[in-house]
């Protein structure tokens, strides 16, 4: 834990204990990314209608890959998919989404419209050059660089009522 030292004493504060002095905002719908510890890695807050992408770099053709998610209260559901090519482990699933060019070569599939089970996402975050990361838009969270090769949930944690 970090702890703050108080001036001319010596004195150790937890920072937890200060920080409890602070008024406290009104908490927010959010995504979080947890590791298995239960250790928060990382987390943005997420306005209804707001949309986010998991994005890496396809493990055996190396090209990128997004999966892009919006939030509709109560539910994190995905919205649509961006696959340059029909490499090993994806493709077009017919009667799920609609599946169009991306003017480039690949294909996105849109108006996929699937809540995700219990508004959490199980992933193996993979090294370095799969590039597993969150695009949000306040920014990224690069997730290859802080958990490769580890077990990470991420979940939609909405606000108290």
């Amino acid at each position: 834990m970090f702890q703050g030292t108080t001036r001319g004493r010596g004195r150790r504060w937890p920072l937890a204990l200060f920080l409890s002095w602070l008024p406290v905002a009104a908490a927010a719908d959010a995504i979080v990314v947890i590791d298995e510890t239960g250790e928060t890695l990382g987390s943005f807050s997420l306005a209804p209608g707001e949309r986010w992408c998991l994005s890496w770099h396809h493990s055996v053709a190396g090209f990128e890959v997004n999966d892009c998610f919006v939030f509709d209260p109560p539910h994190l559901v995905l919205d649509s998919s961006h696959q340059p090519d029909f490499a090993a482990g994806l493709g077009h699933i017919a009667g799920r989404g609609v599946q169009v060019s991306d003017g480039a070569g690949g294909y996105r599939i849109e108006s996929i419209d699937e809540p995700v089970p219990g508004n959490r996402l199980r992933l193996r975050v993979g090294s370095r050059t799969v590039d597993h990361r969150i695009e949000h838009a306040g920014g990224s969270i690069a997730l290859s660089e802080i958990a490769p090769h580890h077990a990470v949930e991420i979940r939609l944690v909405a606000s108290a009522p």
